[in-house]
């Protein structure tokens, strides 16, 4: 029996092994998938064709919707360049003004394709459509195009070239808003141009609008200015206007209609002055804005999409699939995942990313930078409204800001009973009572703009931006520079494993100090992008999300990087977080998207 044993083990142990190499191991070419969500993003400009609405973003191209906004559908095939500047409808036709020139959809945003090389490298920034004519304002003047878009021709004569912001047509007077030379106008189809800015006293013209023979001009700092005589002179219309900073001006009936950084108001044809009508709009910097009907759209700094449909007394988020959202925060408390988002508030998802629902109820400022959980506490930074807390994951949040005396709040860690936020410009905070209440622990610490944090037994590291990192052994007390060793003084991010604290800066990759060591040393072989935004860790296995170069995974505590972007290429991860067994990288303008981890 012992001889057959001594034959039967090897051959055993050969088939054993052959098995084990016939397991196929996760690849790292396994796709990433976009998540369902979070909602939301940065509208810079809408067209309204038939019942179709389209919303033009920053870095997400453009959306759809054929239910009054009710449900968006991304419509970007053959649009390879994603930030819409702006957007007009000829014909059937739709125009897109993009950071590399003019595309056109001929089957309702299906399908687009770009239209002549001449602008083909230019930004966009206005557009407009005067019968067979089309008009592009350009940071390098007015192109025009008579053929529907084929050929287009500079026609700058009278005008130095400079941005033109916007653009508005009244009869056969084109009227053009510049970024700092005020309004021009041609009554010669762009022939010719001369300024008209008589008793205009604000010449950064953002936007323009008509109604009936009136051109209303939306100024940047200056508020708005009328004429009801094609320029000839300008008044201005500033009386209850609180925000002075005109992103926006759209006509309603004969009403008119201002989006502003600080919420939309509303000039009534009857009325003595502007009215702000901000009931329900949770993100008050309306870049955009758009009228149909009764309902009255407004596009915001990434909270997406808000409609009214009372003529502006009350707005609600019209976001459904509209995935254009910065989502800078991811954080994990079991089964569920938090996001924070650059506009749109904080977000859960409790089934691995296939929905998400904004959890928003008294988190009154939506640009949430920084995430922890604290216990069963989860805590939100932000940016400009300090720190606040929810105990019911996420139904509901209060603000706790007793004590912190800066509010930009970038990063946050819990440590035991502690919680440590950074800051910018007000360096760390500490609370020792849950977030109650905040005291500054700045001692040592000469940089006082704290991007991110980091726990590591007894000892708390802090990443500046611009010194470097500093270490904690007391909880706070005290800060000690530690940088021998690194070579780029810009931390974007800190994460640790085990024993070891790994640091992620822009351009120079990724650093790693192990216990007992006395410097930092690269960790960046095979880490083909240097700008890391955003790390993660899961045992020995460490991720790096990377700006434009997707993610990237390192297996050994970070001596080797392979690539980890099938699916992710060219987009930029800011965040990273792992749930069970997937990762979820957040990203700029596209939202959550996950794939197994290893």
């Amino acid at each position: 029996m012992k001889k057959l044993y001594r034959y039967l083990l090897p051959a055993f142990l050969i088939l054993l092994v052959s098995v084990i190499l016939f397991i196929p191991e996760k690849s790292s070419s396994e796709p990433w998938v976009q998540t369902s969500g979070p909602y939301g993003g940065y509208i810079h400009c809408f067209a309204i064709e038939g019942g179709n609405i389209y919303a033009g973003t920053q870095g997400g191209g453009i959306f759809l919707s054929a239910d009054n906004g009710t449900s968006w559908n991304e419509v970007n095939s053959g649009l390879t360049n994603n930030n819409i500047y702006s957007l007009a409808v000829s014909g059937t036709d739709i125009l897109a003004g993009t950071g590399e020139g003019v595309y056109i959809s001929n089957d309702k945003g299906a399908n687009w394709r770009l239209l002549d090389s001449e602008l083909s490298n230019t930004i966009v920034l206005s557009l407009a459509v005067n019968g067979t004519s089309i008009f592009a304002g350009t940071g390098n003047g007015i192109f025009l195009s008579a053929d529907g878009g084929t050929n287009w021709t500079s026609v700058n004569s009278g005008l130095t070239p400079v941005n033109i912001n916007s653009l508005a047509i009244s009869g056969n007077n084109i009227f053009a808003g510049t970024e700092d030379g005020g309004v021009i106008l041609s009554t010669d189809n762009g022939e010719s141009w001369s300024p008209v800015n008589s008793g205009l006293t604000n010449l950064q013209i953002n936007s323009l609008a008509v109604s009936g023979r009136t051109i209303f001009a939306g100024t940047y700092g200056g508020g708005v200015f009328l004429t009801n005589n094609n320029g000839s002179s300008w008044e201005a219309l500033n009386s209850g206007l609180t925000n002075k900073y005109i992103n926006s001006l759209a006509v309603s009936g004969t009403d008119i209609l201002a989006g502003t950084a600080g919420g939309v108001f509303l000039w009534e044809d009857d009325g003595t002055s502007w009215k702000g009508i901000n009931s329900g709009l949770t993100n008050t910097y309306v870049y955009s804005l758009a009228a149909v009907g009764e309902n009255i759209y407004a596009g915001t700094d990434g909270g997406g999409v808000f409609l009214s449909a009372d003529g502006g007394t009350s707005w609600s988020p019209v976001n459904t699939g509209l995935t254009n959202i910065y989502v800078g925060a991811l954080v994990m408390s079991g089964p569920k995942i938090f996001a924070g988002t650059n506009g749109a508030g904080a977000f859960l998802s409790e089934n691995g990313g296939q929905s998400w629902k904004a959890v928003n109820s008294g988190l009154t400022n939506p640009y949430v930078f920084s995430l922890a959980m604290s216990g069963t506490n989860i805590l939100a930074g932000t940016n400009g409204g300090g720190i606040f807390l929810s105990g019911d994951s996420g139904a509901s949040w209060r603000e706790v800001n007793i004590g912190l005396t800066n509010r930009y709040v970038y990063s946050l860690a819990a440590s035991g009973t502690k919680i440590f936020a950074g800051t910018l410009g007000g360096g760390i905070f500490i609370s020792a009572d849950g977030g109650k209440s905040w005291s500054p622990a700045n001692s040592g610490l000469t940089n006082l703009n704290v991007g991110s944090l980091a726990v590591n037994g007894e000892n708390i590291f802090a990443g500046t931006f611009g010194d470097g990192v500093f270490v904690s052994a007391n909880n706070g007390a005290n800060w000690t520079p530690v940088n021998s060793g690194l070579t780029n003084s810009q931390i974007f991010s800190l994460a640790v494993s085990g024993t070891n604290i790994f640091a992620g800066t822009p351009g120079s990759g990724v650093f790693s100090w192990e216990a007992g060591g006395k410097s930092w040393n690269p960790a960046n072989s095979g880490l083909k992008n240097k700008n890391v935004n955003s790390l993660a860790v899961s045992g020995t296995t460490i991720y790096a999300g990377t700006y434009g170069g997707g993610v990237f995974l390192s297996a050994d505590s970070g001596k080797n990087w392979r690539e980890l972007d099938s699916g992710l290429t060219n987009i930029d991860v800011y965040s990273l977080g792992i749930s069970g067994k997937e990762i979820f990288a957040g990203t700029n303008s596209r939202g959550v998207w996950k794939r197994p981890a290893f």
